[in-house]
């Protein structure tokens, strides 16, 4: 197939690039760079069924390719990136999901939405299944990413009700591994990132509150499954399997062999005090379920992480 990937020199946009090419599909990616990294699709710039445009989703697309599948992961989606891009994180989520899914129309593509689990906001009920409707503050400052996910999920639902595009959304839950950036604000790296230099991990609030961390090839696996599936969603995906952050903390300590120790902050206006998918439809819709260990996961994170900052990477 044609596979055109939204931000797809991101974290997991590069890792959804990597799979789509290890099946054999042709792969269209497009980025415009704003949180993305060239590095992390450079080596794919060789291969005959790759190709890189950069652009901006929340401009005019134009795509000569035939495209059979669009992913639309172009978003800024970590703390630090969102609350600093806040108007152009709305407008991925507004203006870059109504011109990437006019251009599936236009194509006659089928259609994925990366959504999040922040569009269930700080929930008042765990584990948060589909149905729940989220506990969201639009005028707070995470609203911007909230909510640019919840229209998201809209607009592609009435373009599938109004143009009859085949439309899937997928509820990303804590996602982490290889090519995340160790600054962008997100707790793994973040931590391994303290602890590699003996600073003291921050943790925030009194470090109760709780998410739960999917490693990245379990959840590309997902995504690709869901993908190729008849099921439409809104799914979520994510790991089950929920820790506070505190002891998240200590044990990144231990695995890295850190001297660090904690210091802890005011939790910050709208965290959520808790975190975990209910992800009961993708294991019995798409028999798919997390298989690395989250310490399996750290290690393998650290490892790659402490080549980066070495310059080994």
């Amino acid at each position: 197939m044609n596979v055109l990937i939204t931000g797809g020199a991101g974290f997991l946009g590069s890792h959804l690039c990597d799979h789509f090419l290890a099946k054999g599909h042709n792969v269209v990616c497009l980025d415009n760079l704003i949180t993305g990294n060239m590095a992390n699709i450079n080596r794919l710039q060789k291969k005959k069924n790759f190709k890189f445009i950069q652009s901006n989703v929340n401009e005019y697309i134009n795509v000569a390719d035939e495209i059979d599948f669009v992913l639309h992961f172009a978003c800024p989606a970590s703390p630090v990136d969102y609350l600093r891009l806040p108007i152009q994180t709305l407008k991925a989520g507004a203006l870059g999901t109504h011109n990437v899914l006019g251009l599936a129309k236009a194509k006659g593509a089928r259609f994925l939405l990366a959504s999040s689990s922040e569009v269930y906001g700080d929930p008042l009920v765990t584990p948060q299944r589909e149905d729940y409707w989220g506990n969201v503050n639009p005028i707070g400052p995470r609203g911007v990413y909230d909510e640019a996910k919840r229209f998201a999920e809209a607009l592609a639902m009435a373009y599938a009700r109004q143009h009859g595009i085949e439309v899937k959304i997928a509820r990303i839950f804590n996602t982490y591994g290889p090519r995340m950036r160790k600054d962008d604000g997100r707790v793994i790296p973040t931590f391994i990132a303290q602890a590699l230099s003996n600073q003291a991990l921050t943790v925030y609030g009194d470090g109760s509150q709780t998410r739960s961390f999917c490693y990245v090839s379990d959840l590309i696996r997902g995504i690709y499954d869901f993908a190729f599936s008849n099921v439409t969603g809104p799914l979520n995906l994510g790991s089950p399997e929920e820790v506070t952050i505190l002891s998240l903390a200590k044990e990144i300590i231990e695995i890295t062999g850190s001297k660090s120790g904690i210091t802890y902050k005011p939790l910050p206006e709208n965290d959520p005090k808790v975190r975990r998918p209910d992800i009961s439809k993708a294991q019995n819709l798409l028999g798919w379920k997390p298989e690395v260990s989250l310490r399996e996961g750290l290690k393998a994170t650290f490892h790659w992480l402490s080549r980066r900052l070495t310059g080994r990477l």
